[in-house]
């Protein structure tokens, strides 16, 4: 019953709101409050607000390393109460519009080690559009055996009139094995998973409301993340200050 953390990666293009330790260094604090924690599709808090956290050290190089952490909420007495990632990579700006960001992210769930793993990812941005992919061999399925997982995505950011923010994605998340099953008996080892958000920077922060949904059937998503609920369209209100 694993859960998969898609951690928001664009960090050193926007070095310039980060504070400015030295000629070399910088320090970027990102902080959220939101009214569900949605990743690939899937709710990680039971459909409940979240809190969320994350500090990144950047150099000028393009490396960066950081840690993350939120809230979540998987239900069945599980103890684990919290999220922590930790990361590092490297960005490299080509041009004022074509970059590629690269790296490696570390899972971890405070008293439920069982839920740990580690991914690379690979995002590659052109003119607005992104195209990404993020790959874990460690990740455990139903018996708890390890094995390899894929999520890739296509998006699209662009900023409309009165500078409001649009975020398109749409992803696939890939497993080695079958994992969800509808009530006809069928199985699947994939699904999809898509997201329209707009974005709007007011009073000193930003403000967000997101339309979130999966491909998953009800059976489906109960099927391998014991809830009906937690792969079902929804929208998230959330709001952000990044320092």
């Amino acid at each position: 019953m694993k859960r998969f953390t898609l951690l928001a990666l664009a960090l050193a293009p926007l070095a310039c709101q980060a504070v400015q330790l030295s000629d070399d260094f910088s320090l970027q604090v990102d902080l959220t409050l939101a009214s569900d924690y949605r990743t690939r599709g899937i709710s990680q808090t039971q459909n409940d607000p979240t809190a969320q956290a994350g500090a990144t050290l950047l150099h000028s190089s393009g490396l960066y390393a950081g840690v993350w952490t939120s809230n979540v909420d998987f239900g069945f007495g599980l103890k684990t109460r919290q999220e922590v990632d930790y990361y590092a990579g490297w960005y490299w700006q080509a041009t004022d519009d074509i970059s590629l960001d690269t790296g490696y992210i570390k899972y971890s769930y405070p008293k439920e080690g069982q839920f740990n793993q580690s991914e690379v990812y690979a995002i590659l941005a052109a003119y607005g559009f992104k195209l990404a992919a993020q790959y874990s061999n460690d990740a455990k399925n139903l018996f708890g055996e390890k094995q390899d997982t894929l999520y890739s995505y296509v998006g699209y950011e662009t900023t409309l009139p009165l500078d409001v923010g649009l975020k398109l994605r749409y992803g696939r998340n890939d497993f080695k094995d079958p994992l969800f099953w509808s009530t006809g008996g069928e199985s699947a080892d994939a699904y999809h998973e898509w997201e329209a958000k707009l974005t709007r920077d007011f009073a000193g922060v930003t403000w967000g409301l997101a339309y979130v949904d999966t491909d998953l059937s009800e059976s489906e998503c109960a099927s391998y993340y014991g809830f009906t609920d937690v792969c079902s369209a929804t929208w998230v209100a959330s709001v952000s200050k990044r320092f």
